[in-house]
């Protein structure tokens, strides 16, 4: 048994490591502000303008390492299936330990209703968007194939920056997140998957539920996948959907 194991964490170690590997360290500065992430380019980059995805982590991810963020999700981009037929340049931004992404702080409570509706963007909201805006201005990507993929706190910033520059996103994916069905007026041009466990101990369901609602009321493309049963960890079948890619990459930014 003690043998099984010791192959088993042997296994994940070896996975993580690749995974480092293959995604490049970079740094991202504006002014005086600075954004550590992980960039995975296409296997043939210069060969055209790819797609470009956006995925942010959970509090539990935060830091200075530019490691951690890659902890949930980095490995299924790496599927060399995944990679022949969704080539795309990914990439993982990481938040300080001291930072939250959307807000100012940690919401005292996730309850829709009561989600902050802030008036102007974090620093690191802004950061994120800087670095796509770098990303469109080097020409390597398709302005029209942006993708946003959030888990926890990394899905109320999907929200929140779909809410602020609709504009700039094809599609997003939060993933058992929060926001305040209020700041969503101005979303109808994103179009979402959104992923939720009904027994979510940490962010309530009703969360996504009231998103998907209004959502659904201001006439946006917009689908809802709820796992029963499913806990906090709800990434972990959301990535497994066999249709997660597919959806993803099917959309194209466009007027709805």
């Amino acid at each position: 048994m003690k043998t099984v194991i010791t192959l088993i964490i042997a296994a994940m170690v070896s996975l993580g490591a690749f995974a480092q590997e293959q995604y490049k360290r970079c740094i991202f500065v504006n002014g005086a502000d600075t954004l550590r992430y992980r960039e995975l380019q296409p296997e043939r980059p210069d060969a055209d303008r790819y797609p470009l995805v956006v995925f942010l982590h959970g509090s539990g991810e935060r830091g200075t390492d530019n490691e951690k963020q890659l902890t949930h999700g980095a490995q299924m981009w790496l599927n060399p299936t995944v990679r022949k037929k969704y080539p795309a340049y990914v990439v993982f931004p990481q938040c300080p330990e001291d930072a939250y992404w959307a807000y100012d702080e940690a919401p005292t409570s996730y309850a829709p209703d009561a989600m902050p509706i802030l008036e102007e963007p974090t620093k690191y909201i802004k950061l994120v968007r800087g670095l796509v805006s770098k990303y469109i201005g080097e020409g390597n990507i398709d302005p029209n194939r942006i993708y946003l993929v959030g888990l926890s706190m990394g899905a109320m910033a999907v929200y929140d920056l779909a809410e602020r520059f609709p504009n700039m996103w094809a599609a997003a994916v939060p993933i058992c997140g929060s926001v305040n069905p209020k700041r969503l007026k101005n979303c109808r041009p994103v179009a979402f998957s959104i992923y939720h466990g009904d027994a979510d101990p940490v962010v309530p369901v009703e969360a996504s539920r009231a998103a998907y609602r209004r959502l659904k009321e201001l006439g946006a493309s917009v689908e809802y996948k709820e796992f029963p049963g499913c806990t906090h960890g709800s990434w972990n079948p959301a990535f497994n959907q066999p249709n997660f890619m597919k959806w993803l990459f099917g959309n194209t930014r466009r007027d709805r």
